[in-house]
């Protein structure tokens, strides 16, 4: 019995595989249509009574499937604490705590809900790369994230030392410019906080240029990760 629902969930290139596999799709793309919905103003009470059954026919759906799952696995532990175990949980958790919880007090908890969408990873060949690029890549990703935040840190304190004076609201304190470090180094530049001494414009230039590399390095580092994913996947297809 085990043996053929582990064949069923976990093998998608049976009949039966593919049809539980783009049913749990469509109701993925489903609860996630009728959250947004939800979130429109003044939805009538027939509207948000049939959001309620989307929400509990759904969520009943992918709790027998996180069970069934766990009932499957040769390890359920590690199934449980792994990456797609936490995201089937967390695609539940909000809709039991709000049965036994007022969320009107705890509304942040209502956000685990987008975690559904993450379900739509196992489901998803060419999706399913990036979470094998992940781990591919996880070293470079941290150097990576390290270097970005030495560089924040960096570019507020220089910010800070020359527009310090001629700016002291904007400028306060380090912590302050943070802001400006982020916006300018990502190159996003929002404009709402600008240098207007010479060394700043200066120093700005300069974090300007660095930050084209700090958008352009993740981007190269996750082609190259997903290339070698393609890779892995397709040795992991043929020992199957």
């Amino acid at each position: 019995m085990r043996k053929k629902i582990r064949s069923i969930i976990d093998d998608n290139t049976t009949k039966a595989g593919r049809v539980f596999d783009y049913s749990i799709q469509f109701l993925i793309l489903l609860s996630l249509v009728s959250f947004s919905i939800e979130t429109l103003p003044d939805n009538s009470s027939t509207t948000i009574r049939i959001l309620r059954y989307i929400d509990i026919f759904t969520v009943g759906v992918f709790t027998i499937e996180y069970i069934l799952r766990i009932y499957v696995a040769k390890k359920p532990f590690s199934y449980i604490f792994s990456f797609y175990g936490i995201v089937d949980f967390l695609a539940i958790f909000p809709f039991y705590l709000k049965s036994t919880i007022d969320l009107r007090s705890l509304r942040v908890f209502r956000v685990f809900r987008v975690f559904r969408a993450l379900k739509l990873i196992r489901y998803s060949r060419a999706l399913r790369r990036f979470h094998i690029a992940a781990g591919v890549v996880k070293e470079e990703l941290v150097l990576f994230f390290i270097i970005t935040g030495i560089l924040i840190f960096l570019s507020a304190a220089g910010i800070y030392f020359f527009e310090n004076e001629a700016q002291p609201q904007a400028f306060k304190s380090i912590f302050h410019s943070l802001w400006w470090a982020v916006v300018s180094l990502t190159t996003v530049g929002y404009g709402d906080i600008i240098p207007i001494t010479i060394g700043g414009r200066i120093f700005t230039f300069f974090v300007l240029i660095i930050g084209v590399g700090v958008v352009t390095i993740p981007a190269g580092l996750v082609a190259s990760s997903l290339s070698k994913a393609r890779v892995i996947e397709e040795e992991e297809w043929k020992e199957a």
